[in-house]
């Protein structure tokens, strides 16, 4: 049975426990310099939530709110969420802790974005996500999918 999406402490334990994702990188690099310079506290508040299996994170996504004067996707324009390194380590895939953390993120109820990794737009169009009307200059070599809840729309390009 699955545990359940819980913020992340940013803590040795769970960079070391980061070190098994594929997508680990700058940002838990980061966070571990600050830890070493004590910047950071157990109980600060991390842009990862994950879920445990046992004693184990099996599953994690990195979830930011992004502010609406920066929003070139949604209409009407808002804040809305970008998520990024959604990653269930493999001997836990196929078990719905993908869809757990998905599901976790939609429940703020705003518009979410996120950049689709090779071989990975099927999940996120069966988590309902579509691919965003590509435009050179705001995506840039991005593969961006999103997420509307009822009443927003994809903001459509001004020609």
């Amino acid at each position: 049975m699955s545990g359940e999406v819980e913020r992340l402490l940013i803590n040795f334990k769970t960079l070391e426990e980061f070190k098994k994702f594929k997508e680990y990188g700058i940002q838990e690099l980061s966070m571990l310099e600050d830890l070493q310079h004590n910047m950071i506290e157990n109980n600060s508040e991390s842009p990862f939530f994950g879920i445990y299996y046992g004693n184990s994170l099996v599953a994690r996504m990195s979830l930011y709110q992004v502010d609406k004067k920066y929003d070139y996707y949604f209409d009407p324009k808002q804040d809305y969420l970008e998520l990024w390194k959604l990653e269930v380590l493999e001997n836990y895939r196929h078990k719905g802790f993908g869809k757990k953390l998905v599901e976790f993120a939609k429940s703020y109820g705003l518009p979410i974005k996120t950049n689709a990794r090779i071989n990975s737009q099927g999940f996120w169009e069966k988590m309902g996500f579509q691919p965003a009307t590509y435009e050179m200059e705001r995506d840039f070599g991005e593969n961006p999918f999103i997420w509307m809840p009822q009443g927003v729309d994809e903001k459509q390009n001004e020609q």
